[in-house]
């Protein structure tokens, strides 16, 4: 019963979800803060990319197994849905997670960034 728990602990990442987050943001932005994670050619490699569709495909740079990741933007009324899926999501490699962290880093240099809107005067 061992020896089987321990043949299946490597197909644990086949059967990782795929999870949705919200970000408080236009998909447009996201969208700059993901290219901007997906350029770095020492993390990720682009497989395929649609700017309009806001999806792209990668893999993981010096991966051991090679996998196609996925990203989709979706528009929501409260900002914008980023969708990953990695195949290696799981138990051993936690691709997904890196990948978001990465992303929300971006995101936050945008951000910061960008120029502060002068205050209203009420004139």
């Amino acid at each position: 019963m061992v020896l089987t728990l321990l043949l299946l602990l490597p197909a644990l990442p086949a059967f990782g979800k795929a999870r949705n987050d919200v970000y408080p943001v236009p998909c447009s932005q996201l969208w700059d803060a993901v290219t901007i994670t997906l350029g770095n050619p020492g993390d990720y490699k682009i497989m395929t990319s649609d700017d309009s569709e806001m999806t792209a495909s990668y893999t993981v740079t010096g991966a051991v197994r090679v996998r196609v990741n996925s990203v989709t933007l979706n528009q929501q009324d409260a900002g914008c849905e980023m969708n990953v899926k990695s195949p290696d999501a799981g138990y051993m490699v936690d691709d997904e997670s890196t990948f978001r962290k990465r992303v929300g880093k971006a995101l936050a240099k945008l951000q910061a960034a960008k120029p502060s809107q002068p205050a209203s005067t009420g004139r």
